[in-house]
C-alpha cells in the first residue's frame, strides 16, 4: 500500500523500520530495526527508536556499511515492491550522492595495489597458510 501523505497525522506515518526495509535500504525488517537500535539511522540529526513514526518531508540520515545517505521521505510504503517503485519513497540529497561516490572512489585507490592470486594455492602453499594461522593459536 503506497500513500502520499497530505498534512500531518497518524495515519500519514508508518514505523521507522518497516519503512526503512519497504525503500529497501535493509533486506529485512530485523536488520532495519537493528539499525535503528544501534544508532545507525537518524530522523533530523537526533536518534530515534525502532517504533517511531516516519512521515513525507522527514529528513533521514541513514549508515549502511561504509555508505552514508542522508534522504528526504517522499512516500510512505508498508509494502516492499520493486527497486524502482521503492526509489520513489525517498529522494537523496546531491551532496551525500556526491560524498558517496568519493568515498568508493578512495576505497578503490587503496586497493588498486591488491592483486588477487591467479590460481589456488597448492598443498604445499595451504600447509604454510594453515601454519602461519597456527601460530596465532600457541
Amino acid at each position: 500500500m503506497t500513500q502520499q501523505a497530505t498534512g500531518p497525522g497518524p495515519e500519514d506515518g508508518i514505523r521507522i523500520d518497516v519503512w526503512l526495509w519497504a525503500a529497501r535500504f535493509f533486506r529485512t525488517r530485523t536488520l532495519a530495526r537493528q539499525a535503528v537500535d544501534t544508532g545507525k539511522v537518524e530522523v533530523g540529526g537526533q536518534r530515534p527508536k525502532a517504533s517511531r513514526m516516519v512521515r513525507v518531508g522527514d529528513v533521514l540520515r541513514v549508515v549502511r556499511g561504509e555508505d552514508v545517505f542522508e534522504i528526504e521521505v517522499l512516500g510512505i510504503s508498508d509494502d516492499r515492491g520493486p527497486a524502482p517503485v521503492a526509489q520513489r519513497l525517498y529522494r537523496e540529497s546531491d551532496a551525500s550522492v556526491q560524498a558517496r561516490e568519493e568515498m568508493r572512489l578512495a576505497r578503490r585507490a587503496a586497493r588498486d595495489g591488491y592483486r588477487p592470486p591467479e590460481h589456488r594455492p597448492d598443498k604445499r602453499a595451504r600447509r604454510l597458510i594453515r601454519a602461519l594461522g597456527d601460530i596465532d593459536l600457541s
